[in-house]
């Protein structure tokens, strides 16, 4: 690759320095770096199911009772179309500088501010850590499906001992757990789509065919809030800011995990072409099985607690298959598992990221010999406590306002990514990067950048939009629809009083588009050679 940045003098020595992306410059560092163990089927399998939880197979439930199996479908193909631009766009940023502790957050400081930056950080950090604490209790409140008497802690204690002690780890383990994780995933969303067409036909044990019976009865469109056309309209709305939950994060964890990838410049651009077939097989016609196999007034969908409010299962049932419902709950516990694997992940790396940014102390960046950053770890996984919260009533609605603060945390994010890969695309202009030298480049972007970077945040202030409805107003509703964003803005404009002498931007032309390039590019030669090697002893 060539530009016109000299880089010259720049020695190669992978392990022993640390970008300060802060300053912008390269400083010694005497600890051991994480290490590259994600393998190209470990990268491919974390962007087809990685972040995959109970919100596509469990909460989705409710959307479709709110808003009907149309409204659904079309806010589906709609923020996967937003999903889609933001992968494209964080993924041409992450092709051309996956540096060790590199994330978006890093990525905020060195393109566009270290207040950004940090704010990122700190709402990445955050965010990932109360989602461990949500999905691990999600998955122990599924098992209740089964007649028990085991107490829900338990199951918590349970799931918490072996998700902290995969993220202890070497990398590759994570990576190894995650590509079986995601592969059972795969599987149960590719057998529901085969039973739900077999539905269709009426091949179930009842032989009701069902078409698209449940468009027409109860309709494909319900209204929300006010009837008529602006209560579908409404409805369409409430879907497109919920559904959110059921993609948070998912192109982050990708530009987490380039850091400790194998060969990433080759991988990732291998999983953002698999992240679009996801995006069609798992959401787009995975909403449009459930609207078909379900109806969006099944009373399990509001009266149901844990999965018995799927509405997967809900269908299974009602075609009178026993015994596969059992399977689908299995796992969707294995799902949420897999997702508060990948959330803590996400969070440790996202401190490990801040420290080395030097926006946190120092010590989160030490690794033991594996390559693991015990203490960005272990301080992450304390989140996870929150997890017990939910085990009595009175805490569990202390615990519920944690999670509110995560309601907004996904387009937060997506804007901002947005706003970094712009801001991105004019230093490459200004100091002549040409989009040929770039290892990656979607025909797609800038336009589709532009596109969601202005639509994120138009669907962030609408997050909740039904409390300004008459008769809908309460304080507890709009905390709770837009908490994450006060925190976001207030630790913004914290660091920016504190910064007070740097710009709100960094100017294009002194954007820092070096540091760390050596060590990728290094990593590539390596890999190249060694592919060289094991060829000429093959011929």
């Amino acid at each position: 690759m060539t530009n016109n940045i000299d880089t010259t003098d720049k020695p190669v020595d992978v392990l022993d320095r640390t970008p300060s992306y802060a300053e912008g410059q390269i400083l010694p560092n005497d600890v051991i770096h994480t290490q590259r163990g994600i393998k190209s089927r470990h990268a491919q399998m974390m962007a087809i199911g990685g972040t995959i939880g109970t919100g596509l197979f469990v909460g989705v439930g409710e959307v479709l009772a709110r808003a009907g199996p149309a409204n659904i479908l079309l806010a589906y193909i709609a923020i996967c179309i937003i999903v889609y631009a933001i992968i494209t766009a964080t993924n041409e940023i992450n092709t051309y500088l996956p540096f060790s502790g590199c994330s978006m957050a890093a990525y905020g400081t060195r393109f566009v501010s270290p207040s950004l930056g940090f704010a990122m950080g700190l709402l990445y950090w955050y965010s990932f850590g109360i989602l461990v604490a949500y999905e691990v209790t999600a998955a122990a409140l599924v098992i209740d499906y089964w007649p028990n008497s085991v107490p829900i802690a338990v199951w918590i204690t349970i799931m918490l001992i072996v998700v902290v002690g995969l993220n202890f780890f070497p990398v590759k383990v994570y990576g190894e757990t995650e590509f079986w994780f995601a592969s059972l995933k795969v599987f149960l969303i590719l057998g529901l789509l085969i039973l739900s067409f077999v539905l269709f036909w009426g091949g179930g044990p009842n032989h009701v065919r069902l078409g698209f019976h449940y468009w027409k009865h109860p309709g494909a469109f319900n209204t929300y809030l006010v009837s008529g056309d602006t209560g579908r309209f409404c409805a369409f709305l409430y879907t497109l800011c919920y559904s959110v939950f059921s993609f948070n994060f998912a192109p982050e964890l990708l530009v987490l995990a380039a850091g400790e990838m194998r060969n990433p410049r080759k991988n990732l651009p291998r999983a953002a072409k698999q992240y679009f077939y996801r995006l069609i097989i798992f959401y787009i016609l995975g909403v449009l099985a459930i609207g078909v196999i379900c109806p969006s007034n099944a009373s399990g969908l509001t009266t149901g607690t844990g999965v018995a409010a799927s509405p997967w299962v809900i269908a299974i049932q009602r075609a009178g298959i026993h015994g596969l419902d059992s399977v689908v709950n299995a796992v969707i516990i294995t799902s949420a598992w897999s997702s508060a694997n990948s959330y803590l992940y996400m969070s440790s790396r996202t401190l490990y990221s801040l420290a080395k940014a030097g926006s946190a102390p120092a010590i989160f960046t030490r690794c033991n010999r594996h390559g693991v950053p015990y203490y960005a770890v272990l301080v992450s996984s304390l989140f996870s406590l929150l997890a017990y919260m939910d085990c009595s009533a009175g805490a569990s609605t202390a615990f519920n306002w944690f999670v509110n603060v995560t309601n907004t945390a996904g387009f937060t994010s997506w804007t901002c990514c947005g706003i970094i890969f712009l801001r991105f695309r004019a230093a490459c202009k200004a100091q002549g990067l040409a989009g040929k030298d770039l290892p990656y480049r979607s025909s797609l972007q800038p336009w589709m950048g532009m596109i969601a970077t202005a639509i994120c945040p138009i669907l962030l202030l609408c997050n909740g939009f039904e409390v300004f409805f008459h008769g809908e107003w309460s304080v507890s509703g709009f905390l709770t629809s837009y908490m994450g964003l006060f925190v976001f803005v207030t630790v913004f404009a914290a660091h920016r009083i504190v910064r007070w002498r740097d710009g709100w931007t960094i100017p294009s032309d002194q954007v820092d588009l070096v540091s760390g390039l050596d060590e990728v590019e290094a990593l590539a030669e390596e890999e190249t050679a060694e592919k060289g090697f094991w060829r000429r002893v093959w011929d």
